[in-house]
């Protein structure tokens, strides 16, 4: 599979990592219906990459993104299309968000500037996010007469229930610092050179890790969210007897009794 031709999305890759750049600086990397369907492709491609560790979710310009573009909402969804039509192309933003949250790569998300609406639900269906910590953030979506329809299942599995009620029924407008009280941001940095560095830091982590491992263990924490006990206990014994034969795990237990680096880890 080769990788798709993009307009509105950047892909750069170094070794086991790839860089995915939403590229609409113009726009403030708004959600158009253009971006929305090249990030399902790019992610659809890296999907197929055993050789890719893990992804890094970016923003050119002065902002990470300004949400859903409203000019698209008016000129399609109010003016053309019909509501069956809507819900299609509303819930092409829902799979990009699912498709995010199930990768089988660690998927690191970095913001600055602003990260609202959709853009901060997209986000926050990444494993980890990092987030210069005067960017602004909102969901704004009820201020304008809208539900956040796709975004909410991922906000409340970061903020818990009481929070994001808050957040979404009063249009709170708050910094990346706030948000990491919330629970939307896990490393709220000074300036994007902390970005780096942390960044730099969080891919060194993942590359000590083996990626068949990493990728079975979030299969395992989705799993957890709807199997009952006495399945989750058996799906996590299958979990770990596959993981234990692996190829992975018979090296990882090798190299810690041989005092040496398993096979994955690059000098």
């Amino acid at each position: 599979m080769q990788a798709p031709e993009t307009n509105v999305v950047l892909l750069e890759e170094d070794k086991d990592w790839a860089t995915v750049w939403l590229n609409r600086p113009e726009a403030r990397n708004a959600m158009s219906g253009e971006l929305m369907a090249e990030l399902q492709a790019v992610f659809d491609y890296l999907k197929t990459r055993q050789d890719i560790r893990g992804i890094t979710v970016r923003g050119k310009g002065e902002a990470f993104c300004a949400g859903g573009d409203l000019k698209g909402f008016k000129n399609n969804f109010q003016a053309v299309q019909n509501d069956e039509e809507v819900v299609e192309d509303n819930s092409k933003m829902g799979r990009f968000f699912l498709t995010v949250r199930s990768m089988p790569q660690v998927i690191i998300f970095v913001l600055h500037g602003a990260a609202m609406a959709g853009g901060l639900g997209m986000a926050s269906a990444a494993d980890i996010v990092i987030a210069v910590k005067d960017t602004k953030m909102a969901l704004t979506e009820t201020a304008i007469g809208i539900v956040p329809a796709q975004i909410g299942r991922y906000i409340v599995a970061r903020t818990g229930d009481v929070k994001a009620r808050r957040i979404m029924l009063t249009g709170h407008r708050f910094t990346a610092l706030e948000g990491a009280e919330y629970g939307l941001v896990d490393f709220a940095v000074d300036d994007m050179a902390a970005a780096e560095a942390q960044l730099a830091e969080l891919v060194a982590g993942v590359r000590r890790c083996a990626p068949g491992a990493n990728a079975a263990t979030k299969e395992l924490l989705e799993a957890n969210k709807h199997l009952d006990d006495v399945a989750m206990i058996r799906y996590a014994g299958e979990a770990f007897a596959k993981s234990v034969k692996s190829d992975e795990g018979k090296e990882g237990v090798a190299s810690f009794l041989e005092k040496r680096k398993p096979n994955w880890v690059q000098e």
